[in-house]
Order: structure tokens, then C-alpha cells, then sequence
């Protein structure tokens, strides 16, 4: 295994290493790219799926290590939404609006858009950075699997 991988294994909660090594496992063998930066909240580890068009980041954050999705094809299983755990849910309904999706002038025009999609037949719009981070947890994880599932079996 790379030796910055290694280092970033370091940083992860003992609790979830197994988890975040099954991730790098599942998403390495269906064709992802794994890029490890570091930044000063420590290491930014980016899945790039081979249309260049990344996948999954994990990020770490005071709250705990998180894994921003970036889910492109999230209209094609929004009803899988409606099974997060509801304090997942909740996270979700704070994220930030898109202004681009509101009032494209509003945001940087070189911002990717963000997402629109229902989840407990309320639709939101929201920005592609903030609306699917969930925080590596006992709970959450069975989730967050599922949900890189879905993107890739939607996706491709």
C-alpha cells in the first residue's frame, strides 16, 4: 500500500480504519483513482472515477472524519435518501443552497453545480460541497457504503 495512504490510515480513528480501508479497497477495484493531498486539517484522500469526475473524499474535520460524495446520478436512487438515519438527514437539510441552482449569477460561474433531489418527499437544492458529507460512525457507515454503491451502479 502507498506510503501516504499509510500515513493518512494513521490519522483515522481506530474505531473506522477497517471501514475506510474497505472503501479504498471497493472503490480502488471498481476503477478509482485514489489521490492523497494533505491540507491543514490533515489529509484530503479524493476517489477519481476514470472520466476524471471524482467520486468520494474523505476529509477530516473537528466533528470526525467525513466522507464528501459527490452523488452525479443521485436522480436515479433519491429514494434511497429516505433510509438515512435521521441525524444523517438532518446534516443533509443544513447544507448550504445552491446559488447557482437558484440564481446561477449569484455563485462563481466556474462552480460545478450542485444537487437537486428529494428525500422524504421534500425536494432541496444543494451545494454539491456541503449536501452529502456524512461522518464515519457506526451508524452511518452500512450508509455510506450503500451510497457509493448506488452512484456506481447508476452511473455506469
Amino acid at each position: 500500500m502507498d506510503e501516504k495512504f499509510n500515513l493518512f490510515m494513521e490519522t483515522v480513528d481506530e474505531r473506522f480504519r477497517d471501514f475506510v480501508n474497505q472503501i479504498n479497497e471497493y472503490l480502488t477495484e471498481k476503477g478509482c483513482k485514489c489521490n492523497i493531498k494533505t491540507a491543514k486539517s490533515g489529509y484530503v484522500v479524493s476517489y477519481v472515477l476514470s472520466n476524471k469526475r471524482t467520486l468520494a473524499t474523505f476529509v477530516s474535520r473537528k466533528t470526525g472524519m467525513k466522507l464528501r460524495i459527490y452523488p452525479e446520478h443521485i436522480q436515479k436512487y433519491q429514494s434511497f435518501l429516505d433510509t438515512l438515519p435521521e441525524k444523517t438527514k438532518k446534516e443533509i437539510k443544513k447544507a448550504s443552497v445552491c446559488k447557482r441552482l437558484i440564481n446561477p449569477d449569484e455563485c462563481n460561474p466556474k462552480c460545478v453545480m450542485g444537487y437537486t433531489f428529494e428525500m422524504d418527499r421534500v425536494q432541496y437544492q444543494k451545494c454539491r460541497y456541503m449536501a452529502f458529507q456524512p461522518t464515519l460512525s457506526e451508524e452511518n457507515n452500512p450508509y455510506i457504503m450503500r451510497f457509493l454503491e448506488n452512484e456506481l451502479e447508476n452511473g455506469c
